[in-house]
């Protein structure tokens, strides 16, 4: 019997094509509570996201009223103009090293920087546009986790851990997997937001160039027998214009 990982492979487009993909990029549209309770909300609601599938690094634009980009890896976060400065190089408007320390003693209500956003939304973008694929990489490691019932559906659960290497929300996460094969639910507990137990519900799946990427997610508070809360939506994520780079598949 093929494992959940392999069938969650499958399911999304297959190893291949996840192999040979260097980019994806995606309009969205965010909407939830979250933006408020963080003094935010307006800088990312309608903007483009890309994300390299074989390395964590995610840019986002436009960014905020000046119309900023911004790009994201675990170890930096940058906002710039897109100008160009005298030596050739992008305007930095604001620059955020090692910005997982900057949440140090935050909890759920504490708000955010516009870097501290953008640390946030990227490194959750990735982890969503590279799934099920980003499981395979370097460091991460997933186990088979028994099953979950919800609704009249049963699911198969992988307990993933994460590598100090990846920023995400959480280093141990669960994914939710249906008899298809696709990737429904993502339970994790946000650490940078006072470890605030989260449920991410997602669907509407879409092919776009092999891969099989879900366009319509919402995320929910978590109670502690493992539901989701209803109400209200923390975070609702919207995507279209989905475009897939590809190219030689990596040695």
């Amino acid at each position: 019997m093929a494992s959940t990982l392999d069938r969650l492979l499958a399911a999304h487009g297959g190893a291949e094509n996840w192999r040979r993909t260097r980019t994806v990029s995606v309009h969205h549209r965010f909407g939830g509570v979250l933006w408020d309770v963080k003094g935010v909300r307006g800088l990312l609601d309608d903007a483009r996201t890309t994300v390299r599938v074989h390395e964590e690094w995610t840019t986002q634009a436009p960014f905020g009223p000046q119309g900023l980009r911004s790009t994201t890896t675990p170890d930096r976060v940058v906002l710039e103009t897109g100008d160009r400065t005298d030596d050739g190089e992008d305007e930095v408007v604001e620059e955020l090293e090692d910005p997982r320390a900057s949440f140090a003693g935050h909890v759920l209500e504490t708000p955010w920087t516009p870097a501290q956003l953008a640390y946030f939304s990227g490194y959750a973008m990735w982890t969503y546009l590279t799934e099920p694929w980003s499981l395979t990489l370097p460091g991460v490691r997933t186990e088979e986790h028994g099953t979950w019932t919800e609704r009249g559906e049963t699911f198969d659960r992988l307990r993933v851990t994460y590598p100090a290497s990846l920023a995400t929300h959480s280093a141990v996460q669960t994914v939710h997997v249906d008899r298809d094969g696709l990737l429904r639910r993502r339970d994790y507990d946000v650490d940078i937001a006072g470890g605030s137990p989260s449920v991410h519900l997602a669907d509407g799946f879409e092919e776009h160039d092999g891969l099989v990427l879900a366009t319509r997610r919402r995320i929910f508070v978590r109670d502690p027998d493992g539901n989701p809360v209803p109400d209200p939506v923390i975070v609702s994520i919207d995507l279209d214009d989905v475009r897939v780079e590809t190219g030689p598949a990596p040695a």
